[in-house]
């Protein structure tokens, strides 16, 4: 990490940061976090925090909680959090499972996975996040009209995204099919690099029943 990642993780992570523990634990208090009662969006694999701060950033009616576990993404994030003054964003460290286990069902207005890992070989399928059981969970954690919006840059994924949330029985896709690119999605470098190497972005975005 650079100096300036290091000295906001030290300075910033106990003020807007939670650790998600391993395990059984206690429910996520969402008002506590943040300090308000407000909706929230909750962004999963945030990477540098880059797209988490754009959104935010023109978003400040919705409070955004970032998930990652990758140290120098999280301290990026805090590092943007303090130099755009963004009073609505919080970034756990750990697991984004088991902080969706630990948040009240019905406590989300929206969910993004933009760009998760593909795990493209067959064998390692199985490790990807959108999978039935794993839908299942977000979407109980989604309020009714609350969105779940999925972005990937892998053809294959994206039909085994499309066809995992159409299977569920609470999600309905908004635009029938792939979704057009919407433009409140900031263009990230990684997906400049996909673009560039001849992969096309795909969108999903479904609103919980």
């Amino acid at each position: 990490m650079t100096a300036r990642q290091t000295d906001a993780l030290d300075r910033l992570f106990p003020t807007y940061g939670l650790d998600v523990p391993d395990g059984p634990g206690d429910a996520a208090d969402l008002t506590a976090l943040f300090g308000r009662r407000a909706p929230v969006v909750l962004e999963i694999g945030s990477g540098m925090g880059d797209t988490t701060a754009a959104m935010a950033g023109a978003d400040p009616d919705r409070d955004y909680l970032a998930v990652e576990v990758h140290t120098p993404g999280i301290a990026n994030l805090l590092d943007l959090v303090q130099r755009h003054d963004l009073r609505n964003v919080r970034v756990a460290r750990g697991d984004a499972l088991e902080l969706v286990r630990r948040l009240p069902v019905g406590s989300l207005d929206a969910v993004h996975v933009f760009f998760p890992d593909p795990w493209p070989k067959a064998r390692h399928h199985k490790r990807r996040l959108i999978q039935p059981a794993h839908v299942a969970l977000l979407g109980s954690r989604l309020t009714p009209g609350g969105t779940l919006h999925c972005a990937t840059d892998w053809a294959e994924y994206a039909e085994a995204m499309r066809e995992t949330l159409d299977a569920d029985p609470d999600l309905v896709n908004l635009h029938g099919g792939y979704a057009p690119r919407p433009a409140h999605r900031p263009v990230t470098k990684f997906e400049r690099r996909a673009l560039l190497a001849g992969r096309p972005v795909t969108d999903l975005i479904y609103r919980r029943r």
